[in-house]
């Protein structure tokens, strides 16, 4: 049964990829291409049809065909990096912490952090209608990262100038019992720290998303300072080029840089 609906599943996305085709088809041969003059009938059919081929393509086919893809060519082990739901390598893990959750939230709550919302249909409306006012939402949902196979279990964030388009945030995935780091390293959470500078589309799937400063060492510096500063630390240990340094792009496609370290960062 369960073969019978991952074969209906590709179907499905074969034909809804013809379809995007298609409309395409439509848009630039009998819209654009043959419309020598203004015409107003043309342009209030080829409004919708983009939207609805931007939509299709966006949310359905190019997403589906990265979750195809990266079965191929990406590993299905720890290796820094968080994963977007298609399974693009995400943001880069830059953050270990030795405590409990209690101890996570009360840390983070003291550093002025606040905890984001679940994302539901609900919030990810809410998100849109205060995004296209510019209306403030200090916790408004993030987007799903997964490790390990599972998306994150916490997440926090710092609006910037009451404004949902530029915000700090940080997610934390609790790491498996008895699961050591690579070189030996106990934590009990992970995290990855980035910036959102901005609104954008993703330069692999098309979709609206936040675009992320690229200098993410700076965000993940600046929380380590915050957390610090809530009394509620006990340490810090960091381990210099634990990972190699690199310039490569997040699962957003945005252009990203570190230097490698990873701060331990024992709680009270």
């Amino acid at each position: 049964m369960f073969k019978l609906f991952k074969l209906v599943k590709r179907v499905v996305v074969f034909l809804l990829s013809v379809f995007a085709a298609y409309l395409t088809y439509l848009i630039l041969v009998k819209f654009v291409l043959a419309s020598t003059t203004y015409n107003r009938q043309y342009f209030i059919l080829l409004i919708p049809a983009l939207l609805a081929a931007w939509l299709l393509t966006a949310y359905n086919v190019l997403p589906a065909v990265h979750r195809i893809l990266v079965k191929v060519y990406l590993p299905n082990y720890f290796i820094g990096r968080a994963r977007t739901p298609d399974g693009l390598l995400g943001d880069p893990i830059n953050l270990a912490v030795v405590g409990s959750k209690q101890q996570l939230c009360a840390v983070m709550k003291q550093a002025g952090w606040v905890e984001a919302e679940t994302l539901t249909w609900r919030s990810t409306w809410k998100m849109i209608w205060h995004l296209l006012r510019n209306k403030s939402y200090p916790n408004a949902p993030v987007s799903s990262l997964y490790l390990f196979g599972l998306k994150q279990d916490l997440a926090f964030e710092q609006e910037v100038e009451n404004s949902p388009h530029r915000r700090h945030h940080v997610r934390f995935w609790r790491t498996p019992t008895k699961w050591w780091l690579p070189g030996g390293y106990k934590a009990d959470w992970l995290g990855a720290a980035v910036y959102d500078r901005d609104i954008g589309i993703s330069a692999f799937t098309l979709q609206l998303t936040h675009k992320i400063d690229t200098e993410i060492d700076v965000e993940r510096d600046y929380v380590v300072t915050t957390m610090l500063e809530s009394g509620k630390v006990a340490g810090v240990d960091l381990v210099e080029h634990y990972a190699s340094g690199f310039r490569s792009r997040n699962g957003g496609g945005d252009h990203i840089s570190t230097d490698g370290n990873l701060p331990f960062i024992h709680l009270k």
